[in-house]
């Protein structure tokens, strides 16, 4: 999974990538860091997403402006708009499903 990005940096890429997938964490959360393994995976085998990630801690206005209710949290965005919010990453095949039904 790429570096946490910055504020500015997710607003641009929700703003400028086709389809942009926004994971959110906090470090002390161990169902987080299981969801990040998953979320390296399902990156590795689409390209042709943009992903980024960011601590929660440090971006707390993405929470109040997605409405954001825990970590980990995972934002689909698909031409400037948010498509839909997912808690609960089950399973890497339903990750790739969910990203592949939102890039088509």
């Amino acid at each position: 999974m790429t570096p946490d990005w910055s504020l500015e940096e997710i607003q641009n890429g929700i703003k400028q990538e086709r389809v942009f997938a926004l994971y959110l964490y906090t470090p002390m959360c161990g169902t987080c860091q299981l969801a990040g393994k998953m979320l390296s995976i399902v990156e590795k085998t689409m390209p042709q997403i943009k992903f980024a990630r960011s601590d929660l801690n440090f971006v707390p206005q993405l929470a109040e402006e997605f409405s954001v209710e825990s970590v980990p949290c995972l934002l689909l965005f698909k031409k400037n708009e948010l498509q839909d919010k997912l808690y609960a990453f089950h399973s890497v095949p339903f990750l790739y499903e969910k990203l592949l039904k939102l890039n088509d």
